[in-house]
């Protein structure tokens, strides 16, 4: 069983009401291979939310008190961050998940880019909130990009 960010789903969770749905991801929920979650939501944010971006850092920062995450009026969302890391934890836990596919840039979610606290459109390399978490404790996480060229690998090897 696997992990999987609800907007990749056609969930539309996302901070602006819309979803980014990959039809694979979809198809492995329908097929009962896969449990979605949104970190966000979990945490007690609704949608439509403001955008936030980790300020200081990286995701590990955030879970090691050296970065926070804010959202873009200023206010420090952080708390509401690590609380629905700490969920999604908990239901990887609950289903046995050995790997998550979680939505790439997020600063829950990414797991080789988010953005740089800015609010610029800029990007660093590092994971959210969620996905450190989840690596703290032996969870293998990808992107939508990552995941969907394994299943190119899989399907034409080299």
């Amino acid at each position: 069983m696997i992990m999987v960010s609800s907007c990749l789903a056609g969930m539309k969770v996302r901070y602006n009401g819309t979803d980014r749905l990959d039809e694979r991801i979809r198809q492995l929920v329908e097929e009962k291979k896969a449990v979605m979650v949104c970190p966000e939501l979990l945490g007690g944010f609704q949608t439509p939310r403001p955008p936030a971006e980790i300020v200081g850092g990286t995701g590990e920062d955030v879970l090691d008190g050296r970065a926070k995450v804010i959202d873009q009026f200023g206010n420090d969302v952080t708390d509401m961050y690590v609380a629905g890391a700490r969920a999604a934890l908990k239901t990887a836990q609950e289903i046995g998940a050995e790997a998550a596919v979680l939505k790439e840039n997020s600063p829950s979610c990414g797991s080789r880019a988010i953005y740089n606290g800015s609010f610029s459109g800029e990007k660093i390399a590092g994971a959210g909130v969620t996905t450190a978490l989840l690596r703290r404790h032996g969870i293998r996480v990808l992107s939508e990009e990552a995941f969907s060229d394994e299943i190119d690998d899989d399907v034409h090897p080299a």
